[in-house]
């Protein structure tokens, strides 16, 4: 398939801001696949990282993560090897990347790592795959990685254990939800009412409305049995910390939160907890650039692998469900997409994951 000379993307303007540029085609790198983009997912690191937020000047740097799209230039690595031209896949790319400023996914073609991609099944849409790159990638680095649950295939057996999953109708808790059921644990999430019945639907064995937050900690606790030691933070608001850390056991736990948390007021609350944040782009095994300098973490790029291998073959059997999508909201392509870039910066996305079609 011939890729054009000039192409469309989503870029970081001077001084910050998204804005639509004629840039030239990402150029083949070893290990990585070019694909046509047919559809692209939002998530709201893509608008602070385009807004140099992270505290990096990435003037000209390509915008977004998680795409779905057509292989047009294959990879004769083992990695890539199972990527024909042709081939449907969507997974998560590098965004706002100082050190390679082609990556990202709000463009018409995009260089995506093989390895960190699925072969989309047949019943899946381009749209719905579009929304599973971060939310997979941060749900197995929380959930396995860093809280230790056992992975989903091979099937483990009931644990009776308890894991919250505060936010459960955020698009990373839409997922959260799912694998660790399918990881033996029972769920406690909480979301607003209007949600209840979908996150019930996920999975979920107790739902929580968190406007009442220490009504809301205590039912957390009960349901629990007061022995709650894992929980996994989507949210990690001042209101979601004080929250989950309430309704946790004293004797503390494992407390993973998607956001920077202040260890002291952790310790605060309760001092026996420990805490973490994963950052997904750690998964591309590679040294980068946001807040500070990160070291390249290979092992996070083959646990990476394993575990985009296991979702594909979880979403192929229909065991898991990508989150509700909202398409084309203020218009389709690169335009659509700076539309819901300020949508989410304003807040004003819940319960659903903002898609566009290219």
């Amino acid at each position: 398939m011939s890729i054009p000379s000039q192409i469309k993307a989503i870029t970081v303007a001077p001084g910050g801001g998204p804005v639509i540029s004629t840039v030239a085609p990402p150029t083949p790198r070893d290990g990585y696949v070019i694909v046509r983009t047919t559809a692209v997912a939002l998530n709201p690191t893509d608008w602070k990282a385009a807004a140099n937020r992270f505290g990096v000047d990435c003037t000209g740097c390509r915008v977004g993560c998680d795409y779905a799209g057509v292989v047009v230039q294959a990879d004769k690595t083992p990695a890539g090897s199972r990527l024909k031209v042709g081939t449907r896949v969507a997974g998560m790319v590098h965004g706002v990347n100082k050190g390679q400023p082609e990556d990202g996914a709000f463009a018409e073609y995009i260089v995506a790592k093989a390895g960190l991609q699925i072969l989309i099944p047949d019943t899946l849409s381009d749209t719905a795959a579009a929304t599973l790159g971060v939310g997979i990638s941060t749900v197995g680095q929380a959930l396995y990685q860093t809280l230790g649950l056992p992975l989903p295939l091979p099937a483990p057996p009931a644990s009776g254990k308890t894991i919250l999953v505060y936010g459960g109708s955020t698009a990373t808790g839409i997922l959260g939800i799912q694998f660790a059921r399918l990881s033996g644990y029972r769920v406690v999430t909480t979301c607003s009412p209007r949600n209840f019945e979908y996150v019930k639907s996920l999975g979920a064995d107790e739902v929580v409305d968190y406007s009442d937050p220490e009504v809301c900690a205590a039912k957390i606790r009960e349901f629990a049995g007061g022995e709650l030691d894992l929980v996994f933070d989507c949210v990690s608001t001042p209101e979601a910390i004080k929250i989950s850390l309430s309704a946790m056991a004293p004797r503390g736990g494992k407390y993973v939160a998607l956001m920077y948390v202040d260890q002291a007021a952790v310790k605060a609350i309760n001092p026996n907890v420990s805490v973490t944040t994963p950052f997904a782009y750690t998964i591309f095994g590679e040294a980068f650039e946001k807040f500070r300098r990160f070291k390249a973490v290979p092992e996070d790029f083959e646990f990476g692998v394993k575990f985009w291998a296991i979702a594909e073959e979880l979403l192929a059997a229909g065991k898991i469900e990508p989150a509700r999508q909202d398409v084309n909201r203020g218009g389709k392509g690169l335009e659509g997409v700076l539309v819901g870039l300020e949508e989410l910066k304003q807040n004003k996305v819940s319960g659903v994951k903002l898609v566009y079609t290219l």
